[in-house]
């Protein structure tokens, strides 16, 4: 392989670790937020104390979270310059003002309000300390708000001119902020941070219970986490069947590759729904493929017999990775399925009165406790290799965007990015494990 082509795929690697473990982080800082907020106004409204024990069980976690993500959005965002440089010259025009909002606007205000949140317990007004509890989840969301347009305009870019060396300019802002697959994307991704999220606070709550860990503290989190779930699950599938309508209108070689669809049905007959396959790109063709026929247009067409347009149909250097794109699809919609039926288990005992009890279930919700992030994962790995071979869809190439960079000099800075990012996660969860097992003796309790 030449050096450019091998210093391209290595940058691509490097950038997938480092954006996919901070997106770990900054969606447990999402959803973490969120359910702080709810905690804290749930213990003002009720004066019920169990509330306010959660939420400073949960406020040392969201800490531990923020700096772990500090150091990992840092490291991450120096690769734009780096090994990015001709993408960062060509698009900074609209993606350097979007990302310097989420800086300014989110960024400082979770950064500077988190410190007041975290310190300022027993230290303030309740009723001021929940409004900054308020302003950090907010914060958050904005956050998630100018990522997602950045990255949805580079998915569906609208809005913009290029000079006569081919850099992008904001035409209209407004237009930019309406790129077509924001809405859809935005709202993916938040129900999706808040469901990893809910799913690991149940998987806590379960295993707490089970090893009789402040049972009264872990039956709250199991209980406030399936209602979560129960609610979040169905809508997710409903944002997620809009949002595949989207992406079949804008981009739709990547949604013929999370299908695994190379040719067109028989005239007159559907897509199938295929639940396992090989694809092979160089023969255009499926191996070992387990389908159901005419499914797959249910959900492609709301029909048994629309047809989608197939990846023969596109220009070969037009084509994402078929195989990667195909399985991560399969990883993020099978255990989507896993996470609905859990928390259609955990209603049906909760009605039984035996969401607590069941040991069966405790078992369960503790293996699926990682779910939500994997899904998460997989989902940003169909939305970031389907793109390909495109950074700018249709406009500019992920070839065309990388810097000048020897393999030699992409490995060692890669190592260097690997080994910090190692000792951050490798700290950061070993303190989470060990803190989550722990007995937790709040100042609330010791005063009754």
């Amino acid at each position: 392989m030449p050096d450019a082509e091998l210093a391209l795929l290595l940058s691509r690697w490097q950038f997938a670790v480092t954006v996919g473990l901070h997106i770990v982080l900054a969606a447990f800082a999402l959803g973490l937020a969120q359910f702080l907020a709810f905690l804290e106004g749930a213990w003002l409204l009720r004066k019920e104390r169990r509330y306010l024990d959660l939420y400073r069980f949960w406020l040392k976690v969201f800490s531990l979270t923020i700096a772990v993500g500090a150091v990992s959005g840092v490291v991450m965002e120096f690769q734009f310059g780096t090994n990015w440089g001709p993408f960062s010259h060509k698009a900074g025009g609209i993606i350097g003002p979007l990302m310097l909002y989420e800086v300014l606007v989110a960024f400082f205000m979770e950064a500077a309000l988190g410190g007041v949140m975290i310190f300022g317990m027993d230290r303030i007004n309740p009723k001021v300390h929940f409004a900054v509890t308020c302003l950090v989840a907010v914060g958050a969301l904005i956050s998630a708000f100018w990522i997602l347009a950045a990255n949805s305009w580079m998915q569906t870019p609208v809005g913009f001119f290029r000079d006569e060396a081919g850099n992008f300019h904001p035409e209209s802002w407004l237009t930019i902020l309406r790129s077509p697959s924001f809405p859809w994307r935005l709202a993916h991704m938040v129900i999706a941070a808040l469901l990893a999220t809910v799913f690991i606070v149940a998987g806590v709550g379960a295993w707490r219970l089970r090893k009789n860990r402040q049972p009264a503290d872990a039956r709250l989190m199991v209980s406030l986490a399936m209602w979560a779930a129960v609610i979040l699950m169905p809508l997710q599938v409903v944002v997620g069947d809009l949002h595949g309508q989207n992406t079949l209108r804008y981009q739709p070689q990547k949604l013929a590759a999370m299908e695994g669809s190379w040719h067109r049905p028989p005239s007159g007959e559907g897509e199938p729904m295929r639940l396992f396959a090989i694809p092979d790109q160089t023969a255009q063709r499926n191996f070992a493929e387990l389908a159901i026929p005419q499914i797959g247009s249910l959900y492609l067409r709301h029909n048994l017999h629309g047809q989608i347009k197939p990846l023969s149909e596109f220009p070969p250097d037009e084509i994402p990775n078929v195989l990667i794109v195909f399985f991560a699809f399969r990883v993020m919609v099978g255990l989507g399925v896993l996470m609905l039926a859990t928390s259609a288990i955990a209603l049906v005992m909760r009605l039984r009165k035996k969401l607590y009890s069941s040991d069966n279930l405790l078992k369960l919700l503790i293996i699926m406790a990682p779910a939500g992030f994997i899904a998460m994962l997989a989902g940003w790995v169909v939305t970031e290799t389907g793109r390909q071979p495109w950074t700018v869809w249709g406009l500019l190439r992920t070839e065309e965007s990388v810097s000048s960079l020897s393999a030699a000099w992409v490995i060692a800075s890669g190592t260097g990015i690997l080994v910090v990012y190692l000792i951050a996660f490798a700290a950061g969860l070993r303190y989470f494990m060990r803190y989550v097992a722990k007995d937790h003796h709040f100042a609330a309790k010791e005063e009754e």
